[in-house]
């Protein structure tokens, strides 16, 4: 029975947690995933998968690209664990300074973690810290948009507080000012203002009165840039960004930009700011910076924040750490990465693979009981209504379990349904995906 499919879900069901995962899903079928290639996975029995969100939107370059198992293999060879603190090692050194290279203003220090919530977590203490450091009293408040989502951490859950995920620990989360969030799919003015013209982002006006009317004790505003992940791929105008960074620079607020979902060429730029022509204070990278081979985050900040850090002639130092943080091996994959988003010139590849995603998707909007399609780069969503009886929840999970026995991995958010490929995703694939998807959604 050893290395069976039936032993594996046989332990599975008696041993693992699954995150984000309701009890009820695992009574039924549930793959056993062995092997990745490409932008597919391979189960036990054979079966394989389109892997349709990256694997929980990391595996930018798909599975099992040689060059990034050569790079871990290599490292895993020579240093496989070594603390930053008071030395360093070539491969953190090396990721640090090639990060700083892909900034409007390369002056960044970049602090590494193991994933995206630590990455937010750091980013809320810098930001607090820096004030303190400045003698600055009071300012250790943060705004942020309704329905963000920035990890499941308790500062995390803070500024980016989801009812359905985090209502039992609301108790213990500091109060964070929320800002109505922008949304073009439900605005009157239409997706992006009317296809790309500028729509004058009405739904910027709650922001800037929340900054103005608490700038004095305000550390931060962070946001997700363009597109809101968990809220059920929720897309808004780069107007709204390049707004809210001349905003923050007028109240002198710091722009935290989480850019763990969005960054590295999801939306056909290498980050997702960049289609704002802004350079935030601090950047949050996760996901895509290992394309998801192994687990690795930063916050990248600018150096005039990182001066106010000194130990001299007061203690100032950012008492903050893990212990995996920029592990050797972890970052002998992301400066991998690194190399093939640029020598392979995977953005400006991604960039027109979502012109043919969103082509598409097109064909949604003629099917009855679906509204809101909406496409930015490589993300694809649209959002479900009742139909029949069935609530539109109820129908993205009755299409998704239909999609993974077809072949498709794909997880709804709420009432929305999205694609987001690898960026390697050939176009077969995606028209395959989509038709196939479309065909669900019609008799769903």
């Amino acid at each position: 029975m050893k290395n069976t499919t039936d032993h594996f879900r046989e332990i599975d069901s008696a041993s693992l947690w699954h995150p984000y995962t309701r009890s009820s899903a695992l009574r039924d079928f549930f793959p056993v995933i062995v092997r990745g290639e490409g932008v597919l996975l391979f189960d036990s029995s054979g079966n394989r998968y389109v892997d349709a969100i990256s694997s929980w939107w990391a595996c930018n370059l798909g599975h099992s690209n040689p060059r990034i198992v050569r790079a871990i293999a290599r490292q895993a060879g020579e240093l496989q664990h070594s603390i930053l603190g008071n030395l360093t090692h070539p491969r953190a050194a090396e990721l640090a300074y090639e990060l700083a290279g892909i900034f409007p203003d390369r002056r960044r220090r970049t602090l590494f973690a193991s994933d995206g919530a630590s990455a937010v977590e750091a980013a809320l203490r810098i930001a607090v810290q820096y004030w303190h450091n400045r003698g600055k009293i009071g300012r250790s408040s943060f705004a942020a948009l309704e329905d963000a989502y920035h990890g499941d951490t308790f500062g995390a859950m803070a500024v980016g507080y989801l009812p359905t995920f985090h209502e039992a620990y609301r108790p213990l989360l500091f109060p964070v000012y929320k800002v109505k969030r922008p949304d073009c799919s439900e605005c009157s003015l239409g997706p992006a203002g009317n296809g790309g013209e500028s729509c004058g982002t009405p739904c910027f006006s709650s922001m800037e009165r929340t900054v103005r009317d608490h700038a004095g004790e305000l550390a931060a505003v962070i946001v997700e840039p363009l597109c809101q992940g968990a809220a059920g791929m929720k897309i808004y105008p780069a107007e709204y960004l390049t707004k809210l960074s001349r905003l923050c620079a007028e109240n002198q607020v710091l722009l935290i930009v989480d850019e763990i979902a969005m960054g590295f060429g999801r939306t056909g730029t290498m980050f997702a700011f960049e289609r704002a022509a802004i350079d935030p204070d601090i950047v949050c990278l996760g996901k895509g910076l290992s394309a998801g081979y192994l687990p690795i985050s930063a916050a990248v900040v600018k150096e005039d924040i990182y001066e106010t850090f000194a130990d001299e002639p007061e203690d100032h130092t950012f008492y903050h750490g893990h212990t995996f943080a920029g592990n050797p091996i972890a970052a002998a994959a992301a400066i991998e990465c690194l190399n093939i988003y640029r020598k392979e010139d995977i953005v400006k590849k991604a960039a027109r693979s979502g012109q043919v995603l969103a082509a598409r998707f097109e064909a949604f909007k003629d099917i009855p009981g679906v509204a809101g399609v909406r496409c930015l780069g490589m993300v694809a969503a649209f959002d479900l209504t009742e139909k029949e009886g069935i609530s539109g929840e109820d129908r993205a999970r009755k299409i998704c379990r239909a999609a993974l026995k077809q072949g498709i991995l794909i997880r709804p958010l709420g009432a929305a349904i999205y694609l987001l490929p690898p960026l390697i995703a050939p176009d077969e694939i995606l028209a395959e995906t989509t038709a196939r998807l479309l065909e669900l959604v019609k008799v769903v």
